[in-house]
């Protein structure tokens, strides 16, 4: 499904890991990929997490087909790079269900990573760390 915008088509993805939401639109273009009004080379310091949100579109062999605007909220740079993964993933499969689903659902980038920081309990010092037991 394509959302049509003052005559400019795109397909939308919205991606999620631990914390970190990432709406991700994806535009036809060069491979240029902004995320938060920044590049992607000023906005994640580390290689990997750029190798990480750029797999969907090597899988699928569409690196310069697609510019990419990126809003991501919540979680840390790890988390925020797997929720732009998993939103362009979902992008991809909206372009072109038939070609696309079925080597991102192999490679596992459609399924939503869960884990998350267990919440503090009360009593304790964190999730599941208590003070140390004293018999006297």
């Amino acid at each position: 499904m394509a959302v049509k915008k003052t005559a400019k088509t795109y397909f939308y993805g919205t991606g999620r890991r631990k914390n970190a939401v990432a709406c991700v639109r994806m535009y036809p273009g060069k491979g240029q990929i902004t995320i938060n009004d920044k590049d992607i080379d000023d906005y994640f310091g580390m290689e990997t997490l750029k190798l990480i949100v750029r797999q969907p579109l090597v899988a699928t062999s569409t690196e310069n087909r697609f510019d990419l605007i990126c809003k991501v909220i919540g979680g840390g740079l790890s988390g925020q790079a797997g929720a732009i993964r998993h939103g362009l993933a979902r992008a991809l499969v909206k372009a072109d269900e038939e070609a696309f689903k079925a080597v991102l659902k192999k490679e596992g980038f459609l399924t939503r990573d869960s884990r998350m920081k267990e919440r503090k309990k009360y009593g304790l010092k964190k999730a599941r760390k208590a003070s140390q037991f004293s018999k006297r």
